[in-house]
């Protein structure tokens, strides 16, 4: 598979400021609003949010649409970063996490399967599992297309993403997109 860099310096400008978790989850939009504890029946469509400062405040509300078999949940915190959640979520399932606060250079990465995790990366401590053998291919790839360091949200993200979901993640495709808007509970503290 040859891969093409995403041009995602919509998100990386004036995005950069807010924390945005991406989730993509194998599974319908109900099922993971169950899953999280909301009820489907209140969640309201909107659009994916044209400028930050449209975004819902912390602990408001969380944003889910379907592409293709899987779910992409917008959450504007770090719900994706909960290892006790994407795990759980992920259950039966495949589930890929990407988080970040790109002013200060935090992003998460994660993919789950089944309930375990595959492979994370974190801005703190790099790489937090062994590269899977299924992946050694694509981050050869992606070292080959962004040769000197990146910030994964800068692009890699976007690639092993797209790698692992089949969704190629574009501005156009997020805010051409219908979310359903509304709240889950705050998980508990692990």
């Amino acid at each position: 598979m040859t891969m093409q860099p995403l041009d995602v310096s919509w998100l990386c400008g004036e995005y950069a400021e807010e924390c945005y978790s991406f989730i993509y989850i194998r599974a319908t939009p109900e099922q993971v609003v169950s899953r999280l504890g909301g009820r489907w029946e209140d969640f309201t469509p909107g659009p994916f949010p044209d400028d930050p400062d449209d975004y819902p405040d912390l602990g408001e509300s969380i944003g889910v649409t379907s592409i293709g078999d899987w779910t992409f949940v917008f959450d504007p915190a770090w719900l994706g970063t909960r290892e006790d959640v994407i795990t759980e979520l992920s259950e039966g399932t495949s589930l890929v996490s990407q988080a970040a606060l790109g002013v200060k250079g935090i992003e998460d990465f994660y993919w789950c399967e089944d309930g375990e995790i595959r492979f994370a990366f974190g801005s703190d401590d790099g790489y937090r599992t062994e590269i899977p053998d299924e992946l050694v291919g694509t981050m050869a790839e992606i070292d080959r297309l962004y040769p000197s360091f990146h910030q994964f949200y800068e692009g890699p993200a976007f690639l092993l993403v797209e790698r692992l979901t089949g969704i190629r993640v574009t501005e156009q495709l997020l805010k051409g997109s219908t979310l359903m808007w509304g709240v889950v509970p705050e998980p508990a503290k692990p």
